[in-house]
């Protein structure tokens, strides 16, 4: 593959791996069977999705900005018959339908700009559909918020939404060394294991709840829902005493059972849109 003719695009978060021991350390984890069927979002120069390849997997999904990698990748094509690749803006392109089988597992070097929305469209998209398992290279700060428990302010919606529907853990953190371009920031292994409320992501309820509870996020956790629904402070407030929560608290606060105790208190006050399709463009941005 000729590597040395392609000149990185940082402003689109091109920063290769190229450490082969954590490449190593993702297959492991990855745990790869032939009834596997992976999606990579960023596969750059293809040193990842030759690994997941080299595992015999059923199909591997491969999406790709960048058609300036294309001879790296069009070589992996040729080669192996269970890869198909998709180019283009992954927040953008509408791949959904084209992931036949849907994937059960994404394995992924992804592009730190965009860690929150992509996981946020590949949880609307593919967890009522069997996807169970997630490995992902992200910023070290987006793996913390990831994996955040109740009462630290790293704590933030994607990251309780995570929780609300499987485990989360960081396997190892990465140093910048590991990477061509060598990165200004520290990156992590994140291990996102989903378990249930597989269509949790794709309702609309859930989303906005989440959203405006921490949308100030120096304000009580009743002032901000406030403002979401006029007219129902005292309701909040009884709820809350209900639960034996005080009322004092702030979104970060909130155990995760917490949080779904109080969507289903407030999904009432949602009429029509409690759920969505997955996908939704009317979702809002977390």
């Amino acid at each position: 593959m000729p590597h040395e003719f392609h000149k990185p695009n940082t402003r689109i978060g091109q920063n290769f791996l190229v450490d082969r021991n954590i490449l190593r350390i993702i297959l492991d984890h990855g745990d790869i069977g032939p009834e596997d069927s992976i999606l990579e979002v960023g596969a750059g120069k293809g040193i990842l999705t030759k690994g997941l390849l080299e595992r015999g997997p059923k199909m591997v999904f491969a999406m790709e900005i960048d058609r300036s990698l294309e001879p790296f990748l069009s070589d992996l094509g040729d080669l192996y018959k269970n890869l198909k690749i998709f180019w283009g803006d992954a927040l953008k392109t509408d791949f959904g339908p084209g992931l036949v089988p849907p994937p059960n597992k994404m394995i992924a070097n992804i592009p730190y700009h965009i860690t929150t929305p992509l996981i946020w469209k590949v949880l609307e998209l593919f967890a009522p559909v069997g996807l169970h398992y997630l490995l992902l290279m992200v910023q070290k700060e987006a793996a913390d918020r990831i994996c955040a428990p109740p009462r630290t302010k790293e704590r933030y919606p994607l990251g309780i939404t995570l929780h609300s529907m499987g485990r989360t853990r960081i396997i190892r953190n990465v140093p910048p060394e590991a990477f061509r371009p060598t990165p200004e920031v520290n990156s992590s292994l994140v291990e996102i294991i989903l378990e249930r409320n597989f269509s949790l992501p794709g309702e609309y309820s859930w989303r906005v709840l989440l959203r405006a509870s921490f949308s100030q996020r120096r304000k009580t956790l009743v002032n901000n829902l406030a403002v979401l629904f006029p007219g129902k402070k005292e309701d909040i407030i009884q709820f809350l005493n209900r639960k034996s929560i005080p009322v004092s608290v702030r979104a970060e606060e909130l155990e995760t059972e917490q949080w779904e105790s109080l969507h289903e208190f407030v999904a009432p006050w949602f009429p029509g849109k409690k759920r969505q399709a997955a996908g939704n463009r009317h979702l809002p941005e977390d």
